[in-house]
């Protein structure tokens, strides 16, 4: 068999895509952790990264990936869910400061999306644009519905999504040692807050009380966003 017909037969196959991922995130994962895992490069970063080039090198449309990768898309949900785990396990702490949280959250929460779109929408970006980054702030399975809801680009969404959790990490980072924040509660709470998924893996790796308080940001977060952005979104589009 041709090498070209054998290449086009294995890219058509679900198993390419998903196996395709994995390597790609374990290479990264092994890159991460020989850098001496820089926060300001994790590992998913280098993975997406190594994805981009190799379906570029192999000539396989993105369109065509997603649709094998889908297997591990519906993976999201579910994993999502499982990070009510610790926030269980952390819940008497996390009942200690329900009062704040719930002061925080609203103003986090839209704060989060208004400066993206206000920066966009000062650039001139078009509505499909502002759609499909409204959402970059929620961890992606409720950004997915909320993108598509508002019609914006599942794609441009997903780039946007890798490039705020990144982002998030340092800054937070940052913000913690100018305001002398040493509190992991608080620094948890902002990373899943602002970076959904990507923040949360941080905020485990520092402990897992900040997991936990990351896990009830992103949770609430998108829990916020669901509810109110797409409703948002229809108030402002008829007002103009």
């Amino acid at each position: 068999m041709p090498a070209n017909s054998l290449l086009t037969m294995l890219t058509t196959t679900p198993l390419f895509a998903v196996g395709l991922t994995l390597a790609a995130y374990l290479i990264g994962s092994g890159l991460f952790q020989r850098l001496k895992r820089p926060s300001w490069l994790p590992a998913i970063l280098i993975a997406a990264l190594l994805l981009a080039g190799a379906l570029a090198l192999i000539g396989l449309p993105y369109a065509t990936y997603r649709q094998g990768a889908t297997w591990l898309t519906v993976l999201l949900g579910p994993a999502t869910v499982a990070l009510g785990m610790p926030l269980y396990q952390q819940l008497p702490r996390i009942y200690q400061l329900w009062r704040p949280l719930t002061i925080c959250l609203p103003i986090a929460a839209t704060l989060a999306a208004f400066y993206a779109l206000a920066i966009a929408w000062l650039l001139g970006s078009s509505d499909t644009i502002l759609a499909s980054i409204a959402a970059k702030s929620v961890t992606a399975p409720i950004a997915i519905g909320i993108t598509e809801q508002l019609g914006g680009t599942t794609a441009l969404l997903l780039g946007a999504l890798l490039v705020t959790g990144v982002i998030t990490i340092p800054c937070v980072s940052l913000a913690a040692r100018f305001l002398h924040i040493d509190d992991e509660r608080i620094i948890g709470f902002a990373l899943g807050l602002n970076g959904h998924a990507i923040g949360t893996v941080r905020a485990f790796e520092l402990s897992p009380l900040a997991g936990a308080f990351a896990s009830l940001g992103m949770s609430l977060t998108g829990i916020f966003s669901a509810l109110l952005l797409p409703l948002a979104w229809r108030l402002i589009s008829i007002a103009s």
